[in-house]
Order: structure tokens, then C-alpha cells, then sequence
């Protein structure tokens, strides 16, 4: 199950190791369809962590990223963002933009 981060845990969980960070929004349909993509790698991967970030709730994290465009995904390797893919894709897709496959 994916973590829902916030400005006051975002450093702790994602500087050790590969993060993925959804940055996505309730009313946003393409976020609603790209959840379960989500939710599937953070299950069949466990040497990842897989996390979430309302950015209707967390804007400043939104800001600091750059994320103009919702959803986007970024991958973070100990704390530094290695990779990002922005919009609706597959699940093959995201991987191979995030640079996992």
C-alpha cells in the first residue's frame, strides 16, 4: 500500500533508497485511473517504497518538485530525483520511464 507523505515526513521516507512519489489529486481522472497502476507496483515490489502526495493538501511538496501536471510520478534514489513521468501510462510504460525495468 502506497504512504500518503506530507511536508513534515516527506525527507524521512524518501531519503534512503528508490521512492516513487504519485503526485495526484481527488478530482483529477486520470489520477483516479493511474491509482490502481500504483497501488499494483507497490505490491508486486517491495524493495521499493511507493508513496502519495495530494497536492491539493501538500502544495508546497507539489512546488518543490516542479509538478505542473497531474498525474506525475517521480522516482527518487536516495533522496534525489533519478527519473519522472508525467500523465496516464501503462504500468510497462511508468516503469520504463521511471528507468525500474
Amino acid at each position: 500500500m502506497a504512504l500518503d507523505l506530507t511536508k513534515q515526513n516527506f525527507v524521512q521516507e524518501t531519503e534512503k533508497g528508490v521512492v516513487l512519489v504519485d503526485f495526484w489529486a481527488s478530482w483529477c481522472g486520470p489520477c483516479r485511473m493511474l491509482a490502481p497502476v500504483v497501488e499494483q507496483i507497490a505490491q508486486e515490489h517491495s524493495e521499493w517504497k511507493v508513496c502519495k502526495v495530494n497536492v491539493d493538501e501538500q502544495p508546497e511538496l507539489a512546488q518543490q518538485f516542479g509538478v505542473m501536471s497531474i498525474p506525475t510520478v517521480v522516482c527518487l534514489r536516495e533522496g534525489k530525483e533519478s527519473a519522472r513521468s508525467v500523465g496516464l501510462v501503462s504500468k510497462d510504460q511508468l516503469l520504463a520511464k521511471l528507468q525500474l525495468v
